[in-house]
């Protein structure tokens, strides 16, 4: 069997834990997001039951299953971010949900017989969605946000594909929730932003549960491009540093450091914030920290590209002989394993 390239293992990550699974609408447990959980996770135990069709039925389910195996995580994808979100008590991500899926059931012809995409346990291959079937699928997602507590609000995130032309309640999920972000991807994830968007924040759910502190690294935005920022031209990141941004995260606190906005307005503050989130994404959010004053920030590590004073922190010198791509850079933190 051929290894996917794209997908790696991360032994420790939620080493020892449940992981509940809600998928999607004419999905079941064997989905290939269910697959890239367990290959991700090796030592995790994912469980992805087959939901029923009918959601009063489904969520009964869940709630049953929660019960009994007391999940470190649940996640849901599309009608199971709808069913993850009223699953009160737990850590929870929901991907793309499906929020109002009975609108979203009326607007996309989600009508009518239907072919189960994955197999199924009870072998059931069809199904059929009349206008009462509907009516129970909106009824269930007016369930969304009762009983919801300050407690909750902490512990769920939502991430939203900025290509995602199926479901969009960003907007709504993040009048009830702090932690709303967008990804780059489509409403059905695949390999690369699975691992670029989901895994991170599964890694950061992981490290709060285990009170995890690791080494923090701060990278200055000047070294992620070959030249200044400017308004007039498009500013590719520089060669391997979306490559050493991926290794980095899976053993450091990664934080980005920009120059704060200037007389009154965002300015180049905001130009960076639009370049981090287009070439940095999920890695950079709320991982950005604004300053003039980089020799008071207390980490590990600054990489920067320019000339730095005093620092509190070991200083890679990006462009130096030592460093001068971020091929080096790579190279020195793989030697030092995390540490």
């Amino acid at each position: 069997m051929t290894e996917n390239p794209y997908i790696k293992h991360f032994p420790e990550l939620m080493k020892g834990k449940t992981v509940l699974y809600c998928h999607g609408f004419a999905s079941s447990g064997q989905s290939g997001t269910v697959t890239r959980l367990r290959e991700v996770m090796p030592h995790a135990r994912v469980v992805a039951p087959d939901l029923p069709i009918h959601p009063a039925e489904a969520i009964r389910l869940l709630r049953e299953t929660c019960e009994r195996e007391q999940p470190a995580l649940i996640i849901g994808t599309s009608m199971g971010g709808m069913y993850a979100e009223q699953l009160r008590g737990y850590d929870r991500l929901c991907v793309n949900p499906a929020l109002e899926m009975g609108e979203t059931m009326r607007a996309h012809g989600m009508t009518g017989t239907q072919q189960f995409q994955n197999p199924r346990l009870d072998g059931v291959q069809e199904f059929y969605v009349d206008k009462a079937l509907v009516k129970e699928y909106k009824e269930q997602s007016e369930q969304r946000f009762v009983g919801l507590t300050d407690e909750d609000r902490q512990r769920v995130y939502g991430l939203f594909g900025d290509a995602d032309t199926t479901v969009d309640t960003y907007d709504l999920f993040r009048e009830h929730y702090p932690q709303a972000l967008h990804f780059h991807g489509e409403h059905r994830m695949n390999d690369q932003s699975f691992m670029h968007s989901v895994v991170p924040v599964i890694r950061w759910i992981d490290d709060r549960q285990e009170k995890r502190e690791r080494p923090i690294i701060y990278i200055g935005v000047e070294s992620l491009t070959s030249r200044p920022l400017h308004k007039e031209r498009e500013l590719m990141p520089a060669s391997s540093v979306q490559k050493a941004v991926r290794m980095l995260i899976e053993n450091y606190q990664v934080y980005f450091i920009a120059p704060p906005p200037s007389g009154g307005g965002r300015g180049e503050a905001g130009a960076w914030e639009s370049w981090l989130y287009e070439y940095i994404n999920v890695p950079a959010w709320r991982h950005t920290i604004y300053t003039w004053r980089r020799d008071l920030l207390y980490g590990d590590y600054l990489v920067s590209g320019q000339k730095e004073g005093d620092t509190m922190a070991t200083l890679i010198a990006f462009g130096s002989d030592t460093f001068k791509t971020w091929e080096d850079i790579i190279a020195y933190f793989s030697r030092l394993g995390g540490q």
